[in-house]
């Protein structure tokens, strides 16, 4: 069990949120991007920089995340690749991506893309508040409150 995060456009709050836990909960922590991050010195956070480029930071955690990972992203693309893969996936205000929603997400991001390139305004998504960052960080602790217990040992004894 890994918690993989698409960190180059992953709010710095949502981070710290994620280093707490990971040091409190003892889970692997990975923050994926194509760009040198600094993370906490930690067992149990590590930075893995790709190479620049399309979908290089999404396309290296859709190979290597396993079923009973979590991916924290905003990138609905990533969700719907890593949910078909049966690993969960979570958006940094707490909305957790699933088999029934993801498709019907993907959709919507893919039609309001099509409305952008033929010149409609859109505008982009809202900012993040202290709502979304408290539905984010009850989502994570749901998560990881339900991991099998042996997982739970396995990570303590690391």
């Amino acid at each position: 069990m890994r918690v993989w995060v698409d960190a180059d456009a992953c709010p710095g709050v949502i981070k710290d949120i994620l280093y707490r836990a990971a040091e409190r909960a003892g889970f692997p922590l990975i923050l994926v991007a194509n760009r040198a991050l600094q993370v906490p010195r930690s067992p149990w956070i590590r930075m893995i920089q790709v190479s620049r480029g399309f979908d290089v930071a999404d396309n290296h955690i859709v190979a290597d995340s396993s079923p009973g990972d979590l991916v924290i992203t905003a990138d609905i693309p990533l969700a719907a690749a890593v949910v078909g893969k049966a690993v969960s996936a979570l958006n940094p205000r707490g909305e957790l991506y699933t088999p029934d929603n993801v498709q019907g997400l993907l959709d919507m991001r893919n039609f309001m893309d099509s409305l952008r390139s033929s010149g409609v305004e859109t505008g982009g998504p809202r900012a993040l508040n202290s709502g979304d960052r408290q539905r984010f960080a009850g989502a994570l602790e749901r998560w990881i409150s339900s991991l099998p217990a042996e997982d739970k040992n396995i990570n303590k004894n690391k």
